[in-house]
């Protein structure tokens, strides 16, 4: 099938709003995204269980001139997850919109350019089997000076005045104070004014042309926002249109928002609305009062799992965010193990200087999970600590199956007893040095008993036990 051009402008959206979206689309479910089968905390591509992690150095990958090569050195580390935001902060010609010879955008146009980069990201992306996780909206794109050069300003446009939007001049104020109305567009949101009608209908074309384009691939996650802070109808209308829009399209859609702070509850309790929980924040940096800390981030995920009850789903962490400091690699590194032991699905490094984007620590990270994988899945695994004693608050953490595999990870060095008394038969097993990506000589633990074990070092240390 042949993709219908969408245009902005109310009259369009108005019609889209009735009409199925005519994207050409892979009918085989199976193929595409979606939470495992058989242990749906996790995600399955292509059919199979799939540990999703990843680093980029940049949000907006689809932007870069480089994108190709980036995209191998991801998958080189063992990656296979980027993020996507939609971004409208960048020069221009970089923008989503036309920019007319007089410098002024049209928000009826389309910069073919922008598209076509989209375009071209979620292709080499699907050829890679790398899954992309699109952000719709970032609020940092309509504050301070993003505002000053953004397409939506009245002056930059041709298609409306600031008294027919209710848009003033300048935002001068930190994204998070909330005084754009640009997210107060949905009727019932309490801030709403009926000028705002004008700018919803070029929201919508925006959004229904990012489903155009999306909807076709099987490697697409999508999240409402970048750390939204928006009253819940916001992100409930654009929810809606993304899964209204799949359904049409004859195709299953998984969607989240991202809220400020670490605050998950909002979409832990609508399952029928958001497929999968972003938490993000919940690996969010020290500095913050609101982000949890060390086992705090370890056990608000379990807490989360648990809040789902029936409806299990994955949690995704698209930006590891770290204080930028000396320390900020290990940081990075420790999040991401608690992470990973606590069960999350999917996590990247963030983009510097708030993360360790893809540099040598991040890759060599990524490399020694990938090395546990080889020898155990996580998604074969659950939470044990009940079979750890002598610990310390933050001092360990285990995933097993008794009978099948364990993973001991050390963030900061230590030594724990692991309770082995009821395994039998003795347990062979690696030590993986994190901070170095590399497997270390192999080691043998006799079964029957509680046993010490001790890491080898300093810094961060991760134990695969599996049956000898």
């Amino acid at each position: 099938m042949i993709p219908v051009k969408i245009h902005a402008g109310l009259s369009h959206f108005l019609a889209l709003a009735v009409l199925p979206l005519l994207v050409a689309v892979d009918s085989i479910a199976d193929d595409r995204v979606r939470p495992y089968e058989t242990n749906p905390q996790y995600w399955q591509y292509k059919g199979e269980p799939v540990l999703l992690l990843g680093g980029s150095k940049t949000d907006h990958i689809f932007l870069l001139d480089d994108l190709e090569s980036h995209l191998d050195e991801i998958v080189a580390a063992g990656g296979n997850y980027v993020r996507c935001t939609m971004s409208q902060r960048e020069g221009s010609t970089l923008k989503p919109h036309r920019l007319l010879p007089d410098d002024k955008f049209d928000l009826d146009q389309w910069n073919d350019d922008y598209w076509n980069r989209f375009d071209r990201c979620l292709e080499l992306c699907a050829a890679r089997n790398i899954i992309v996780q699109i952000e719709l909206w970032d609020r940092f794109d309509y504050s301070q000076k993003e505002w000053a050069a953004s397409a939506w300003r009245p002056a930059n446009n041709v298609n409306y005045a600031g008294e027919d939007t209710g848009f003033a001049d300048a935002y001068p104020e930190p994204a998070h104070r909330d005084k754009q109305p640009f997210f107060f567009t949905v009727p019932g949101i309490p801030q709403y004014d009926e000028r705002y009608a004008r700018i919803l209908s070029y929201q919508g074309a925006f959004a229904e042309k990012v489903l155009q384009h999306a909807l076709p691939h099987g490697n697409v996650l999508y999240c409402i926002s970048n750390e939204g802070s928006a009253p819940a109808e916001w992100s409930a209308y654009w929810a809606q249109l993304i899964h209204d829009r799949a359904r049409q399209a004859g195709v299953s859609a998984f969607v989240t928002e991202m809220l400020d702070g670490a605050r998950l509850e909002p979409v832990v309790s609508r399952p029928d609305r958001y497929t999968f929980v972003e938490g993000s924040k919940v690996l969010g940096p020290r500095r913050q009062a609101w982000a949890p800390k060390g086992e705090g981030q370890w056990q608000l995920i379990l807490d989360t799992f648990t809040a789902m009850g029936d409806t299990k789903r994955p949690i995704n962490a698209v930006k590891i965010i770290t204080n930028e400091d000396a320390e900020q690699d290990l940081y990075s590194r420790q999040k991401f193990w608690r992470g990973l032991m606590a069960g999350m699905a999917a996590i990247r490094f963030h983009r510097a200087p708030a993360g360790s984007a893809l540099n040598d620590s991040a890759k060599v990270c990524i490399r020694a999970a990938r090395l546990v994988e080889a020898q155990v899945k996580f998604w074969e695994l659950a939470p044990r600590l009940d079979l750890l004693s002598d610990r310390d608050e933050d001092e360990a953490y285990l995933r097993a199956a008794p009978g099948h595999g364990y993973v001991l990870y050390f963030p900061n060095g230590g030594e724990v007893t692991l309770d082995l008394s009821r395994e039998l038969e003795a347990r062979s097993g690696y030590w993986i040095d994190i901070g170095a990506g590399e497997q270390r000589e192999m080691i043998s633990i006799d079964g029957g008993a509680p046993v010490p074990i001790a890491a080898p070092g300093t810094a961060d240390w991760v134990l695969v036990l599996t049956p000898r």
